[in-house]
């Protein structure tokens, strides 16, 4: 009886395999469908065209879909193949949004060159959300599954995932485990732990005066500014991981006017050994000093993502015996990057992050994805939840 069962899960594995690596055309499709929709952070029926691409694909498979709407971001996505009994699910993540702006398609769509796919959130991270859906309608025909297999796609991680937190974290808690497609790395490998994030969105006020007349008699918020980038770039450590960096910079009004507001956005990057709570005060000092007289700043806002505290070598191991079987070798490294994967781990769910096609240059006009590795990397996430304990 147990070598029959054995016999039976062997072939029920082979047919997984062998369906997926029937699909690297199909999938190919629906990537440049979705890659050819802009859906920054914030574009609602961008995201919600995702979606619903997406979800064309999973409920021709027999996947029941539901749309969860989040106003002013779009809709997370959530779909469940179930497994032969309830419990504890595994479950696979993904983002929706990118970070381009809505006209970007248009300037540089979709494009394949060389074996490399082209085109805005190519990588980051629509490439692994066509291999989750690919892998979840995998199990939906092929069987196969010991437990529940979940897909969460949310709507708003490339600025901190504000509005998802919170369903993101409950939707892990209890998980078996937590398998996030951001992109591979460009050697190929896993991402086992991440640094946490702050995003803080700051003001300075000054005092107006005319520059040629009675410069004397203004404060330049601009200048106070200046001091302050310093004292914030300062905060840069690299020695415990911390880094500081001020992106983005507005201020004044003419060039003949003493300024009498700046503003600016700092993203600071921190390691799972950090406090990040002591660290953000040493932020609100700097920016709240008085860095030249009557000039005066303030925090505006601020938004945290957790890190990801490091894989379970159990989890790791899993996948690597599912991807030597398929013919390649991954490790797990570190990334000073950020991801929802920081809020799994956060409440215990045994999280692999990396797990989507291997891409590179995210955030640029160079991303890309190889898609050579979108067969092989759908089926190395489908052995990890196939073998499963």
């Amino acid at each position: 009886m147990q070598d029959t069962l054995e016999e039976s899960r062997a072939q029920v594995r082979a047919r997984i395999l062998a369906w997926l690596a029937d699909q690297q055309q199909a999938m190919q499709d629906l990537l440049q469908k979705v890659v050819d929709i802009d859906s920054g952070s914030r574009d609602e029926a961008g995201v919600t065209a995702v979606a619903a691409a997406l979800r064309e694909r999973l409920v021709a498979a027999g996947v029941a879909v539901e749309f969860v709407p989040v106003p002013g971001y779009g809709v997370l996505l959530q779909a469940q193949v179930p497994g032969p009994t309830e419990g504890a699910p595994i479950l696979l993540m993904g983002h929706m949004d990118t970070v381009y702006p809505a006209g970007t398609v248009a300037r540089r769509p979709f494009r394949v060159d060389a074996g490399r796919a082209y085109g805005p959130g190519v990588a980051d991270m629509k490439s692994g959300l066509v291999m989750n859906v690919f892998v979840a309608e995998a199990f939906a025909r092929c069987g196969g599954l010991t437990a529940p297999l979940r897909l969460f796609f949310s709507c708003d991680e490339e600025i901190g995932s504000p509005a998802t937190r919170e369903q993101i974290m409950q939707a892990a808690r209890g998980a078996r485990a937590v398998l996030n497609a951001e992109p591979g790395r460009v050697s190929g490998n896993l991402v086992t732990s991440r640094k946490g994030s702050m995003a803080v969105e700051f003001e300075v006020d000054g005092v107006a005066a005319h520059a040629g007349i009675n410069p004397a008699a203004g404060a330049s918020a601009i200048a106070a500014m200046a001091h302050k980038i310093l004292a914030l770039h300062a905060l840069t450590d690299p020695a415990v991981g911390t880094t500081t960096n001020v992106g983005v910079v507005q201020g004044g009004i003419v060039p003949n006017m003493v300024a009498p507001l700046a503003k600016a956005e700092l993203d600071v990057r921190y390691t799972a050994e950090t406090d990040p709570d002591e660290l953000f005060e040493r932020v609100r000092a700097i920016v709240e000093a008085e860095s030249l007289p009557r000039t005066q700043g303030r925090i505006t806002g601020m938004r945290r993502t957790l890190p990801m505290k490091p894989t379970p070598d159990a989890l790791l191991a899993l996948y690597q015996r599912g991807a030597e079987s398929l013919g390649f070798a991954v490790q797990g490294e570190f990334t000073g990057g950020a991801a929802d994967s920081g809020l799994t781990a956060s409440v215990g769910a045994p999280t692999l992050c990396g797990t989507g096609p291997v891409g590179g240059h995210p955030h640029t006009e160079r991303e890309y994805c190889e898609l050579s590795t979108l067969v092989p990397r759908a089926q190395a996430v489908a052995l990890a939840i196939f073998e499963h304990p």
